[in-house]
């Protein structure tokens, strides 16, 4: 699921190739901590976010 996310981030939210590499520095792999983190570092936008959870939530 976290490569899914990850991929999720890069195609459809835009987020670089570098603020990902941050995010996965933290060595956190649970998407929700994850954008927690990026938003945390001004990384993602609250629009982003929710885009975010609604991903999350689809079945």
């Amino acid at each position: 699921m976290f490569d899914r996310f990850i991929h999720f981030l890069q195609l459809e939210l835009a987020i670089p190739a570098d603020a990902i590499a941050l995010g996965i520095k933290t060595g956190e792999r649970d998407p929700d901590r994850f954008a927690t983190i990026l938003l945390q570092y001004g990384l993602l936008t609250i629009d982003q976010l929710e885009k975010v959870l609604d991903w999350l939530d689809e079945p």
